[in-house]
């Protein structure tokens, strides 16, 4: 093709660009993405330029190719060049930024396609939409879906499809049936993906039953079932532990034709290896052999957790291996997998040098180059600038080959790997290790989470090293601005393990206006502040209550930390009107709040602030352990109340206690004997 061209070009003709479009397209379509970027890359030897068309073409196959870092540099040239970008450059990218779950980036492309003045279509409203309900951004979704009439672009189907199925994964699938009545009463049909996501949300919120009910109505009304349906709800059950249901609907999914596929299989070997069955998951492997079904990563990566789960570290090595030998790359996942696999059997430095393995890859070459050579990619802003400039000096194919290099190069380290080694080395309390784990992470452009901070700090403060999980603390309040709620709880825990309860109290203060984005000299803020200086805490709690109340975010905590807090420091009687207070506003106490309440109240003797919790665990069907619920018993009758035990012990069996399980001999003996 190329050479017709330079033929042409030496007879005089000029190339147009219509047929480097065609053949970056041709390219694209084939999958053949290196040779799209290179028919791409060649236009230039030809004096073409390229149209929005062709851009938009390369893009979407940059896109496919999984390399987005090098789609948004290509972006940034497309501007400098003067090619406007359209409608479609804004959809492939933000389509891009979506299913890598960069929400954030995605709205500030659609805020910068506003800007320049181009209306997003229909396709662009969805694929924002589906982004933010990913996001669990649903709010910020409904709010969008509502201006979509507003801006004269109203939703199609796929759209209400996006936002039912977004509202189902956040588990609010109430307020999915109330919209879906709303659309049905405008004329919306459900179609299968409707149906599909209806279904899914009520299986994850084991609603079996209604599940079924769409399932037979969508049968009723001719909606043909696909293999992703049947998927669906057999994850459903097999997650549920329904594996009767689960393989009950494999056998309908065959008889219809369909042929499961590798995820269908996957969904159902995982739900295997998460109880520990472990030879049916084996059998069910050697069942898909036989269907011609290829196992995948994720097959190898279900397989190796549950050994791992099971300590059974060798064996998982030994599927590691055959995975290799098989051609199928390991994931982090999977590498994830075994290093936890590895801290928890002890071998740590097994784990080290899987972890550099890991990084190293199948290219170590590469790896070495990237990291030694004149220009290093140390982390993700040295490596964006790296490929930007590339783009920007027309090397356009060296930039593609060096991205799709790291990608296959090997399995690049995530936070979740390093959140493994963290974990792991703040449990053997080597928290040295850990900080320096911590420090290299950041190094490598990988930004630390929730979780990295949460299991730092709760390490330091487990190994009396106050002052650094503090300053951890004030490093985070500098870096972002506001540490989440997550770290907050963390911080509240550990501060409450060392008895330090108005500390943790005054950093909840804090908090607040951070929360609710309220100024620190709020009424509210200065009312609580007032009664906690003067003591009285259930004020406090009455306060902050009415607080969540009005901005519809109610939650346990911090009450329930502040009511372990109160018991670590002997205020059994604070305690207890936190858990009335609590109790009055209908916010569930956990059952480990509980347990621990009834177990300092038997110490004081306070046997019917004792019983009435324990009551309170029954009308919440919890199962308090059986250390706590056998000193209850054994006081009652020590205390001669011997028939009060009983009673107690008769409504334990009504809610579903084993009674003949749980009750210990000493225990039998007080209550039975004559």
């Amino acid at each position: 093709m190329f050479d017709a061209l330079a033929d042409a070009r030496a007879a005089g003709l000029h190339a147009p660009a219509a047929a480097f479009a065609a053949l970056v397209a041709a390219h694209a379509s084939a999958g053949r993405h290196q040779d799209a970027v290179d028919a791409f890359a060649r236009m230039a030897d030809f004096a073409c330029r390229p149209t929005p068309f062709v851009y938009n073409t390369v893009l979407k196959s940059l896109v496919d190719a999984g390399v987005i870092l090098l789609a948004l540099a290509l972006y940034n040239r497309m501007a400098g060049a003067g090619c406007a970008p359209t409608a479609a450059t804004y959809t492939v990218l933000m389509d891009g930024l979506c299913k890598r779950g960069m929400s954030g980036d995605a709205l500030k492309m659609f805020d910068e396609m506003l800007q320049r003045g181009i209306a997003p279509d229909v396709k662009i409203y969805t694929v924002l939409l589906s982004s933010l309900c990913g996001a669990g951004r649903t709010g910020d979704a409904a709010r969008l879906l509502c201006s979509m009439e507003d801006k004269g672009c109203p939703p199609d189907d796929a759209t209400h499809n996006a936002f039912l199925s977004g509202l189902c994964k956040a588990g609010r699938v109430d307020e999915a049936f109330q919209r879906l009545q709303l659309l049905q009463d405008g004329g919306f049909t459900l179609g299968l993906k409707g149906y599909s996501c209806l279904i899914d949300g009520l299986f994850q919120a084991g609603r079996f039953d209604e599940g079924f009910g769409y399932y037979k109505e969508m049968l009723e009304k001719n909606v043909s079932p696909d293999v992703v349906l049947y998927t669906i709800m057999i994850r459903g059950c097999a997650e549920a532990g329904r594996m009767e249901d689960a393989f009950s609907l494999l056998d309908v999914m065959k008889g219809k034709g369909f042929v499961p596929d590798t995820y269908c299989y996957n969904t159902l070997l995982k739900a295997f290896c998460d109880v520990g069955e472990l030879d049916r998951a084996q059998s069910l492997r050697s069942e898909m052999l036989q269907n011609n079904v290829a196992p995948d990563s994720t097959t190898y990566t279900i397989m190796i957790c549950g050994l791992c789960k099971k300590g059974l570290v060798d064996k998982a090595m030994q599927v590691f291996r055959e995975m290799g030998e098989l051609g199928c790359h390991p994931t982090v996942m999977t590498y994830n997998a075994l290093i936890d696999g590895l801290y928890r059997a002890g071998r740590l430095e097994e784990a080290r040098m899987l972890f550099y393995k890991m990084e190293m890859g199948n290219n170590p070459s590469l790896f070495l180059r990237l990291t030694l050579g004149a220009n290093q990619v140390r982390d993700s802003e040295s490596l964006r600038k790296l490929v930007d400039g590339m783009c920007q000096s027309g090397q356009v194919l060296k930039a593609f080959k060096l991205v799709r290099g790291i990608i296959d190069s090997g399995v690049v380290p995530d936070v979740v790997t390093y959140n493994t080694l963290i974990n792991g080395l703040c449990k053997v309390k080597n928290l040295d290790g850990a900080l320096g784990l911590f420090k290299e992470l950041q190094l490598k452009g990988i930004s630390p989470d929730v979780i990295t901070y949460g299991t730092l700090i709760d390490g330091l403060w487990r190994a009396h090293r106050e002052n650094d999980a503090m300053v951890l603390f004030q490093n985070i309040l500098r870096g972002s601005g506001s540490p989440s709620l997550s770290i907050y709880n963390t911080m509240m825990r550990s501060l409450c393990r060392m008895k330090k309860l108005t500390q943790a109290i005054n950093l909840w203060l804090d908090y607040l206006p951070k929360k609710y984005n309220l100024s620190v000299e709020d009424e509210v803020i200065i009312n609580a502040r007032k009664c906690f200086e003067e003591g009285s805490l259930d004020k406090v709690v009455k306060e902050l209550i009415k607080i969540d109340q009005e901005y519809d975010s109610v939650s346990s905590n911090p009450y329930t930390i502040w009511l372990i807090g109160l018991c670590q420091v002997r205020r059994i009687d604070d305690a207890v009107r936190i858990f009335r207070i609590l109790e009055e506003f209908c916010i569930d106490v956990t059952p480990a709040c509980c347990a621990l309440l009834i177990n300092y109240l038997c110490w004081e003797r306070n046997l019917n602030a004792a019983v009435d919790i324990m009551m309170y665990t029954l009308s919440k069907r919890f199962i308090v352990s059986q250390a706590v619920g056998n000193r209850l018993l054994r006081r009652l009758c020590i205390r001669y109340r011997r028939r009060d035990a009983q009673t107690l012990a008769w409504r334990m069996h009504l809610v579903g206690y084993d009674m003949d399980v749980y009750l210990r001999e000493p225990t039998k003996s007080l209550l039975y004997s004559e």
